[in-house]
Order: structure tokens, then sequence, then C-alpha cells
């Protein structure tokens, strides 16, 4: 029983899929946050171009 307590103790493939999720977590924080931006952007170029067309027409 000591030994698959020792093996336990020492394995660390549980901390690496920890860390790799946590990476994946940051990752998708951050291209969620891009995302948001960029739509604002979008949102506001097209007003402006449907206003521009608007007085055009």
């Amino acid at each position: 029983m000591s030994k698959f307590v020792t093996r336990f103790v020492k394995n660390e493939s549980g901390a690496t899929a920890i860390e790799y999720g946590l990476i994946a977590a940051l990752i998708a924080v951050v291209l969620v946050s891009a995302m948001g931006a960029l739509a604002t952007d979008l949102g506001e170029l097209f007003g402006r171009l449907g206003a521009d067309l608007d007085a055009a027409a």
C-alpha cells in the first residue's frame, strides 16, 4: 500500500494536464476580449458606412 501512495504522490501527469488547461483558459480569455474589441470597432465602422451611404443617396 505504501508503494501505491508513493507512486501517487510522485505522479505529475495530472499537474501537467491542469497546467495545459490553465493555458488554454488564458488563451480563451484573451481571444474573447480581442473579439469583443474587434466587434465593437467593426460595428462602428459599418455604422459610419451606413450613414455615409444614406447621406449620399
